[in-house]
């Protein structure tokens, strides 16, 4: 059910301008409550002392800082932590839960965050695309993730990671964030976009354009809008060098092919002057792995600004699919490089907590949504 309350973590900066202006309050006001959020992490207005009495009692009637509420807490033996958040917002009906990764490693420190309650795209190799959709998230829900691990990571006993987990010292532990969790994020346009705009304001979580992550599986529609509308990384989730793979891993290559796809990649590099995009591809034996689709994906990527990532596969019950032997995804890595594609490999983190990519599973109840394999249908988008 939701709050009669409005959540000051769902509200970018002129948002939060509006907000305190219709409480006849002056735009700075907005500016010091944003610092008191974001950069110090206070949620009690009766803390933020540099605010005038009569306001924070005003604000404690009317406003409320909210995160999802931490069902589970789980750490890696290689310092990955994992949190499973109960999402129990507008229009979920039973219980929801998503899930959230932290990622530590030397010099820098990865939050992946979910955008969806399940995720519709029926990626073949993906945990979180086998449990159905419920809903999308809000922008409050989404920031309210990395609210809410900069405060557990507060609480992080940092002396027990070996110097191999630890980023550098004197840093902030969350540098980079992902939107790579559970769902597709360009299918939560209207949410994503906004919570976005908070991670990179200097106000807000102050995180470097270069370090926020947007992953798409190939809205292309929302992929334009968003080289018009945003200045973030972006990621897509490519898989296969070939449209009749590619339709068989990421069924919405049925609706946006490679040719389609790869247009709206360079169009957001030239609109954004973006470095490069990267591509996710993830290893899958004897399906994706040969020689041959190195040699096709080389022939799509070369001379371009791209980047690929390969993805050792990640098993889960009942999967058809099996892990790229690790020699198959060093020779595919090599001849990538060799012929001017930029390629690296995931070194895989936190599977003895399936929290490695496409593990995440959250808890989906009332899936609302078809399963986009099964019959190709119109994704709902909001946009």
């Amino acid at each position: 059910m939701s709050s009669p309350l409005t959540n000051l973590l769902g509200l970018t900066r002129s948002e939060l301008e509006a907000f305190v202006a219709g409480m006849d309050e002056k735009p700075f006001r907005a500016r010091q409550l944003m610092k008191w959020l974001y950069k110090r992490g206070v949620s009690d207005f009766s803390q933020m002392t540099d605010l005038a009495k009569s306001f924070r009692e005003r604000l404690s009637q009317v406003a409320e800082v909210r995160t999802p509420e931490v069902v589970l807490s789980q750490a890696s033996a290689d310092g990955t932590r994992k949190w499973l958040l109960k999402m129990d917002g507008p229009a979920s009906g039973a219980s929801q839960a998503i899930e959230m990764v932290f990622i530590p490693e030397p010099g820098r420190g990865t939050l992946c965050i979910s955008s969806q309650i399940g995720c519709a795209m029926d990626c073949t190799f993906c945990s979180t695309a086998q449990q159905g959709f419920n809903r999308n998230l809000t922008v409050e829900e989404i920031v309210g993730q990395v609210w809410l691990a900069r405060r557990e990571l507060g609480d992080l006993d940092t002396d027990s990671l070996t110097n191999a987990q630890r980023p550098t010292p004197n840093t902030r532990l969350i540098t980079n964030v992902v939107f790579m969790g559970m769902g597709e994020p360009l299918a939560n346009y209207r949410n994503v976009v906004p919570a976005a705009e908070i991670l990179m304001d200097d106000l807000g979580f102050d995180i470097s354009r270069r370090r926020v992550t947007v992953s798409t599986s190939g809205l292309v529609p929302q992929m334009m809008r968003l080289a018009e509308e945003t200045n973030c990384a972006l990621a897509v989730s490519l898989h296969a060098p070939n449209d009749r793979l590619r339709d068989e891993i990421v069924p919405i290559n049925r609706k946006h092919p490679i040719a389609e796809l790869l247009d709206a990649c360079w169009h957001y590099v030239q609109r954004q002057n973006a470095r490069s995009i990267t591509f996710e591809y993830v290893m899958l034996d004897g399906v994706n792995d040969q020689p041959e689709h190195a040699r096709e994906l080389v022939k799509l990527l070369h001379g371009k600004p791209a980047k690929v990532n390969l993805i050792p596969f990640n098993p889960f019950p009942d999967t058809r699919y099996k892990r790229s032997k690790p020699e198959a995804i060093e020779h595919f890595r090599d001849y990538l490089n060799k012929h001017g594609v930029i390629a690296t490999t995931r070194r895989t983190r936190g599977d003895d907590i399936d929290a490695a990519c496409g593990q995440l599973v959250g808890r989906v109840q009332n899936r609302t949504t078809v399963r986009l394999g099964s019959k190709l249908v119109s994704v709902t988008v909001q946009s």
